[in-house]
């Protein structure tokens, strides 16, 4: 046992996730089972093994999904607010487990412990918002232009939908989805990242114990940890109504791509490259703070974390050095550590990605106002730490325009608003976008249809960080996909128009005329 698990309880913590050390990565919601390869995870944290998990092989892929298939037609029939007191019990569980899951958030996937918390509370509060909803699945009446008749639309059950999410929120997007899934009546198959497989399975004990104590049959929640093959399964079966994937957007258009072919629906989660505007107007205190937290927090793996700072001329120096001196006083390290503020990459691969795009950067012309680098000594261990950096640089560069998952800032001068605007939008990806300003119309012009392109549009608040109430997702190679809040639950659903005759005759739209 490393000194991280001991001092900080994560064994304890293991042991009442239900992790042991030799683990089975598929299952039902009765048991586990696997007879693919074996994988290992180890804490990005410390370096050290946490254990290994056998992997699902294409035998235990089909016995998933007919599982899934059988529990379908038993679920779907289970009225919506019954459906939704399942959802609240998982809730429930999860406020028994969140400091357990928090820990083990925190520890294999390497985010600070408050963001690992943080996660479980998410997936708190989406039960707590599908628990509403589940009363609330309405659809419209209209008038028929036909008398005697009455037109109404409804919502029925997709039936499997698979969920196949990233290591950087590692729980918190299978709540999104399997919630609003469930309280729709579908069955939900999640592929986890084969970075964090133990966060899965966990999530899968704590779910399993829903089902065992309300009587409900095998299939409702099922996860395969498995490879990249397993994923394309998934993403082809025709037995799978809807994939909701978060990842990247290269592994992104071949999944729309697949799910389009066979007529199927996806929900795509996919990059961001996301801009705060810093006017002349805005409250710099609060703007720095809102900069540093959106850039290195996660480490800078968040799909919402801040990539670009656009900076009016007039403030530019001052914010520049005044984020300088911020990130010299940033502590890194151990993430189960409330003192620190950051926490290691992933892996070792993440690490050559932000090596890499630093010399890229540098060879396109940018200067570094802060310097990267990967730490070395006893404390970063795992090989996984580096300094989060800022650069001047031009939006134009390539490696701007392209999302790199770890800390690294890029300041950007503008002049006018209306080029700033122009400068956030002037990138592939459209997920989160910020204005700090104190100036109404500025802000007003930001939020306009002139304005930001993104599907998330603040003022006066971070890229990073979006509440469950609302709908969350971006445009452009972002996907325009949407989970969470709102109304995304019709996501969930397949719309079914009807239309009613209560009169003896049958008169035909349009005013046809058609007698025999």
């Amino acid at each position: 046992m490393s000194k991280q698990m001991k001092d900080f309880g994560i064994e304890k913590s293991l042991e009442n996730l239900g992790i042991k050390a030799e683990n089975k990565g598929t299952s039902t919601g009765g048991k586990f089972f696997a007879s693919g390869d074996t994988i290992e995870s180890y804490s990005p944290s410390d370096g050290r093994l946490i254990g290994k998990v056998q992997t699902s092989a294409a035998q235990d892929y089909d016995q998933v999904i007919e599982t899934a298939q059988k529990a379908f037609l038993e679920f779907r029939s289970i009225p919506a607010p019954k459906r939704g007191e399942i959802v609240r019990q998982l809730g429930m569980k999860l406020r028994v487990y969140k400091d357990d899951l928090g820990k083990l958030v925190s520890y294999e996937m390497g985010k600070s412990l408050q963001e690992g918390l943080g996660e479980v509370q998410e997936m708190i509060d989406i039960c707590d918002f599908a628990v509403g909803l589940s009363r609330q699945l309405h659809g419209f009446t209209m008038h028929s232009e036909r008398p005697g008749h009455r037109m109404y639309e409804q919502y029925h059950p997709l039936g499997i939908v698979g969920v196949i999410t990233a290591f950087n929120f590692p729980v918190a997007v299978w709540a999104w989805n399997s919630a609003l899934a469930f309280i729709c009546g579908n069955v939900t198959i999640w592929k986890p990242s084969e970075k964090t497989p133990f966060c899965a399975i966990a999530c899968q004990n704590i779910m399993m114990e829903v089902l065992r104590e309300n009587d409900l049959p095998e299939g409702i929640s099922s996860i395969l940890v498995a490879d990249h093959v397993i994923g394309q399964k998934l993403v082809e079966d025709k037995r799978v109504s809807l994939i909701s994937f978060t990842g990247s957007t290269r592994v992104g258009r071949m999944v729309s791509s697949k799910v389009a072919e066979r007529f199927g629906k996806s929900i795509l989660e996919l990059g961001g490259n996301n801009a705060i505007i810093i006017s002349k107007d805005a409250d710099l205190d609060m703007s720095i703070i809102g900069a540093v937290f959106g850039a290195v927090g996660t480490a800078g793996q968040r799909c919402t974390s801040t990539r670009r700072l656009i900076i009016h001329e007039d403030v530019y120096d001052e914010v520049k050095n005044r984020l300088v001196k911020a990130y010299g006083q940033l502590k890194i390290g151990n993430p189960l550590d409330e003192n620190n503020h950051v926490g290691p990459l992933i892996d070792v691969d993440a690490v050559n990605q932000y090596k890499k795009s630093i010399e890229e950067c540098k060879k396109e012309g940018g200067k570094f106002v802060v310097e990267g680098g990967v730490l070395e000594g006893d404390n970063y261990e795992s090989g996984c730490y580096v300094k989060p950096c800022i650069a001047e640089v031009e939006n134009s560069f390539k490696i701007v325009q392209h999302e790199t998952f770890a800390p690294i800032l890029y300041l950007i001068k503008y002049k006018t608003l209306e080029e700033a605007i122009e400068i956030q939008n002037d990138v592939p990806q459209g997920l989160s976008s910020a204005i700090m300003t104190q100036n109404l119309r500025e802000a007003e012009l930001f939020l306009s249809h002139s304005g930001s392109d993104c599907g998330i549009a603040n003022v006066n608040i971070g890229t990073s960080g979006a509440e469950i109430g609302g709908a969350f997702g971006g445009e452009k190679e972002t996907g325009g996909g949407r989970e969470s809040g709102s109304d995304v639950w019709k996501y969930y659903m397949r719309r079914q128009t009807n239309t009613i005759n209560y009169t003896a005759s049958l008169p035909l739209a349009q005013g046809i005329k058609f007698d025999l």
